[in-house]
């Protein structure tokens, strides 16, 4: 688990959301939580009772985001259209709409029912949902059963009919419009009352049950006004209103902002068919200082100005400095007209308030990762001179490792830190060139000495031009040194007091001074020049944690360089050390004959068949491998390895 993923575990809410797991930056899994601290966190710690597949995809994960909600069931509905949306792989994914169940009720009937339906169809009726699953949808069609007396069966009702009630109606759940028992008004009020209820208007009915409830338990009814008091828990719990799904609503882009003293975060919250499909955040250097209205009018302008299309309604935390102006420029682009509105009340307004409740929390985010960058680097690189003794914080650190297989192919590795930061473009490889044999003393003494004399007779050539001044610093207004130009500030050796003498040895031997130290692997102690009692640094100290990520990359970068020229050796052919034999006439030559042994037992006139080669190449070619530079053995030994 890296930093980034440690750091964001620990500032997870305990609230309602979903989360979106994602490996090198694409999203491979997205769940929901009822708390999202404790969700999010088993998957890291708790891995012992993890399936095979969620181990698996918890190995990949190096980032995850959030979408904050009030309600696990808005967070339910969100986790399916970002699971429909994004389609991730640790996902069940599901081929069509059917796990989008919806209640439909056709008002142009006179007796309509509520019904199930898988899909939304442009008629007359009225959609409510989507709710997740059948099951889900089938108790919400049980609760309003008992609150709303609206028949249940398919049965065609005609005028007149006068049919004996079912059951339902001696239950007190259906008027009975098939024994015409109602009248279309009477029916259509109860049909309205449903409506409302569903689309979140609910006061009336639990005042009414709460009314039943209180009159039930005067008469001392108790058993019935625990019914009623049932009725209402389910009421309430049915109502938790999704506010990223509208069916009847159209597109909207949701936009709040946060502040701190420093920085600005804006929140864009995207429904699109009435579906709220995800979020984003952007942080807003150096806009702290402005009001929100303020940073929302440059954010509109500049966010829509990369391709993205506005949805027709843009609701903001605050409006903007000319707002009209702004709509007009969003509706050009668009092609239509797009509307911003400043909601003040209702389920617009709640929407608002829960991208502005994410805004916060990204902002909060950002900032404590910022305190653990700046912890890490500029932080640490200060701890780090402290503890070595050095009265200016290093900008620029530079670490050596050396690289070798009993001697063979021996190299070095240079990396670079720049204010606590690795600087991948100044990383440097060094082939041992002087010394023979597995010595890391000598080959670290040989390295230094190479680095810093290139370092001195770059600096030369740059004070010739002009461009360094004679004390070595830089012009006003010059660009930063790079490369070997650019001289550390401070020396990190892989090893003990011997590497780092040889080390220090080199470098006044060039004519420099620079702050130099060794740290050993086995009890991570640091060994300053003229120093014998070593330094130990606390486990959890930044500076230590600085050096041991400069020295494993070091070792990363010279082990891997080191790999490659080992690999490199071994697939070598022969016919590299014949001269004359470049790589063109090479692949002529294994194209026509198969094999390097092939090539070796042809005679002059049977290579000057392969293209390319003449009779000059070819009795080259067959001297190689006959006469005093070659042997049939070699083509022999290259064929069976």
């Amino acid at each position: 688990m890296n930093d980034l993923l440690r750091l964001k575990i620990e500032k997870l809410p305990a609230c309602p959301g979903c989360y979106l797991m994602k490996s090198e930056g694409k999203i491979i899994y997205v769940g929901k939580a009822v708390n999202l601290k404790n969700r999010v966190s088993q998957y890291f710690h708790a891995s012992r009772d993890h399936t095979v597949k969620v181990r698996a995809m918890v190995s990949r994960i190096d980032d995850f985001d959030i979408v904050l909600c009030d309600t696990n069931l808005e967070a339910l509905i969100l986790e399916c259209n970002l699971i429909k949306l994004h389609r991730p792989q640790y996902n069940i994914l599901l081929k069509d709409d059917k796990h989008y169940p919806y209640l439909r009720i056709d008002v142009s009937q006179d007796y309509p029912r509520v019904e199930l339906v898988r899909r939304v169809e442009k008629d007359k009726a009225r959609y409510f949902g989507p709710y997740m699953g059948a099951t889900g949808v089938r108790e919400v069609l049980d609760v309003l059963r008992v609150l709303f007396p609206l028949r249940t069966c398919a049965m065609p009702i005609k005028p007149g009919m006068n049919r004996r009630p079912c059951l339902h109606h001696q239950l007190g759940e259906c008027l009975a419009p098939c024994a015409g028992l109602t009248t279309p008004q009477e029916y259509g009020a109860v049909v309205q009352e449903v409506i409302d209820f569903l689309s979140g208007r609910s006061d009336s009915v639990l005042e009414r049950l709460e009314r039943q409830m209180t009159e039930a338990a005067k008469a001392m009814r108790f058993e019935q006004a625990a019914q009623f008091r049932d009725r209402i828990r389910d009421a309430q719990k049915l109502m938790e209103r999704q506010k990223a799904i509208n069916v009847r609503g159209g597109d909207q882009d949701i936009l709040a902002c946060a502040r701190d003293d420093i920085d600005a975060m804006v929140e864009v919250v995207y429904v699109r068919g009435g579906h709220m499909i995800g979020a984003e955040n952007y942080a807003l250097e150096g806009a702290g200082d402005q009001t929100c209205a303020q940073v929302l009018g440059q954010f509109l302008v500049q966010f829509y100005d990369d391709g993205r299309q506005p949805a027709s309604e843009v609701l903001c935390m605050e409006l903007p400095e000319q707002a009209e102006d702004i709509a007009s420029v969003l509706a050009e682009r668009k092609g239509a007209k797009v509307t911003l509105r400043e909601p003040q009340r209702g389920t617009k307004h709640k929407l608002v308030e829960l991208a502005l409740k994410n805004a916060n929390d990204a902002l909060s985010k950002r900032n404590a990762h910022l305190a653990r960058q700046q912890e890490r680097t500029v932080g640490a690189c200060a701890a780090l001179a402290k503890a070595v003794g050095m009265e200016k914080v290093p900008r620029r650190i530079e670490g050596y490792d050396i690289s070798n297989t009993q001697g063979v192919l021996s190299v070095a590795s240079m990396v670079v830190a720049i204010d606590g930061e690795a600087a991948h473009k100044e990383y440097r490889h060094f082939r041992i060139k002087t010394v023979e044999g597995a010595n890391d003393f000598a080959s670290m003494n040989e390295v230094l000495t190479r680095r810093l004399t290139r370092a001195r007779q770059e600096r030369e050539a740059l004070a010739a031009e002009g461009r360094l001044l004679p004390d070595g610093t830089l012009p006003p207004g010059a660009q930063p040194l790079t490369g070997f130009a650019d001289l550390p500030d401070l020396i990190l050796i892989d090893g003990g007091p011997q590497q780092l003498r040889f080390a220090r040895e080199a470098m006044l031997k060039v004519g420099y001074d620079i702050p130099i130290f060794g740290l050993a692997k086995r009890l991570e102690e640091i060994f300053l020049p003229d120093r014998e009692e070593s330094i130990l640094l606390d486990r959890k100290s930044p500076a230590l944690h600085l050096i041991q990520r400069i020295r494993d990359e070091a070792h990363r970068f010279g082990i891997t360089h080191h790999r490659n020229l080992r690999q490199k050796a071994g697939m070598r052919s022969t016919l590299e050390d014949i001269p004359g034999i470049g790589a063109v006439r090479r692949r002529a030559l294994l194209t026509h004959f198969k094999s390097i042994a092939n090539i070796a037992a042809a005679t002059p006139e049977e290579l000057c068949q392969a293209e390319g080669i003449g009779p000059a190449q070819a009795k080259t070619i067959w001297a190689h491998y006959h006469g005093e530079k070659g042997t049939d053995s070699c083509a022999a030994q290259e064929q069976d390895e």
